[in-house]
């Protein structure tokens, strides 16, 4: 058995592709990829505070050996924040998303299912291109940018940006089918999934018909990556009976070693509803100034309908949009490093741009969190 560095199981969940063995070998190759917070959110706003001791987590394991040819890869990925987060959710300022007791979610980022992922990827060459394929009872399509938690430029930061369900929110979606093809730093994909988004049960399987389609062109070179894609998804809110279609497209670079690594990457998704067009602009980034020392930055303007949130049956109007900025800095020291982890302690601060139709309520809102964290990147 091979255990892989941590680097690579950051690669293998960007593109879904394994760190490759042998086509002949029979002997797995394993990558483990895990993030863990714990600490204090305080989120400070205008008539409501709130503060919430909680735990963002979760834990990837991926094998993958020679089969046939080609490389056989099977991934399973979990998360104890049904248990670590209260069942509304972690607050967060401006958040929307899901639903919590048949009510749209607003100002709380919901968990992520216990069961965030498992599955199966096929590969093999066929002359100058590798043919793709997965099956997946819980996986992520052919959508956005890799999702939040493997990316590198995000590594660092405990939040779930508020632009998450205009980038990334399917990576966890019950029942995905894909295929593809990919030629040097070129790859070409498509997928077939279920397009409803999980339920508030955060411990079941939400199966269901196949009804929805995605998918993406991406290229990835010397640290360079980038992604075009775009979905349609079948009644995707659970409290609002319309179909959605979704657009994205993300840019970014990552330099690893030892002499100052840093990440980032700036990403626009587009959500269009029959409510109108939502969109979403972000930039962030992580810098290792010093071996265990690094300093992570987040920036978004990002449109939301809190004003109107949900489905109203007895009649059809246009959601009220607000758009809505905000800014991240932040730190984090690791002050125990080894073979099976690194352990910090970070700290970050979030300031927000209030639009004028959300002034009342909200003010001039800030967030903050301290917390610890292991990871096994």
């Amino acid at each position: 058995m091979i255990v892989v560095p941590a680097t690579l199981a950051h690669a293998q969940h960007e593109g879904h592709q394994m760190p490759a063995p042998e086509t002949g070998a029979t002997t797995w190759t394993w990558t483990i990829d895990a993030n863990v917070f714990f600490g204090v959110n305080i989120q400070d706003r205008k008539f409501r505070d709130f503060t919430a001791w909680e735990s963002q987590n979760w834990l990837m394991v991926s094998g993958a050996r020679g089969v046939g040819g080609g490389i056989f890869s099977a991934t399973t990925m979990l998360s104890l924040e049904p248990f670590t987060m209260q069942d509304l959710g972690s607050p967060q300022v401006f958040q929307t998303g899901e639903t919590f007791q048949n009510a749209p979610l607003v100002d709380y980022q919901h968990p992520h299912d216990l069961l965030m992922e498992i599955g199966t990827d096929y590969r093999r060459a066929a002359g100058p291109v590798t043919v793709l394929a997965g099956l997946y009872v819980v996986g992520e399509p052919t959508f956005g940018p890799p999702v939040f938690m493997h990316r590198p430029s995000a590594a660092n930061n405990p939040q779930v940006p508020l632009s998450h369900h205009h980038l990334d929110s399917t990576h966890i979606t019950p029942g995905v089918i894909r295929g593809g093809v990919q030629a040097g730093a070129w790859r070409m994909e498509g997928s077939w999934f279920r397009g409803r988004e999980p339920d508030e049960n955060r411990t079941d399987l939400d199966l269901g018909a196949l009804d929805s389609v995605a998918g993406r062109v991406a290229w990835a070179h010397a640290g360079w990556s980038a992604q075009a894609s775009a979905a349609h998804l079948t009644q995707p809110e659970r409290l609002s009976p319309y179909d959605a279609n979704q657009l994205s497209a993300s840019f970014g670079y990552t330099r690893g070693g030892d002499v100052r690594p840093y990440s980032w990457m700036a990403a626009f998704g587009q959500k269009r509803e029959v409510h109108g067009k939502f969109e979403a602009f972000m930039i962030e980034g992580t810098i290792n100034v010093t071996r265990p020392d690094a300093f992570y930055v987040r920036g978004e303007i990002v449109d939301k309908d809190i004003l109107d949130a949900g489905f109203h049956p007895n009649f059809f109007h246009v959601h009220r949009q607000s758009r809505v900025g905000a800014l991240t800095l932040g730190y984090v020291r690791d002050f125990l490093r080894s073979r099976f982890g690194r352990v910090g302690a970070g700290a970050d601060v979030t300031g927000y741009r209030t639009p004028a139709n959300l002034d009342d309520s909200y003010g001039r809102p800030f967030s903050y969190h301290v917390f610890l964290r292991y990871s096994a990147h």
